[in-house]
């Protein structure tokens, strides 16, 4: 833990000193959930790394869908 997370922990732990026991257990459900998104949120991000592509179409499906979306231009070079 860095000195800047540490003090703000001081900061916000002299902040809920002044919350009302239903104010800090419904924080303390605020602070569950969001560790739960970022542990979801870590193993999306790991699975998304592969890069792996998905689509309906098939690999000859893409490829043709490729070769047919190019275009070519002829232009002549003045010597």
């Amino acid at each position: 833990m860095t000195y800047v997370e540490k003090n703000i922990i001081e900061i916000y732990s002299n902040l809920i000193d002044n919350l009302s026991s239903i104010g800090k257990m419904e924080l303390l459900e605020k602070l569950r959930k969001s560790l739960n998104k970022e542990e979801i949120s870590k193993e999306a991000d790991f699975f998304n790394s592969f890069g792996a592509f998905s689509d309906e179409k098939s690999a000859e499906e893409i490829i043709l869908e490729i070769k047919e979306s190019r275009k070519f231009r002829e232009k002549d070079l003045k010597l």
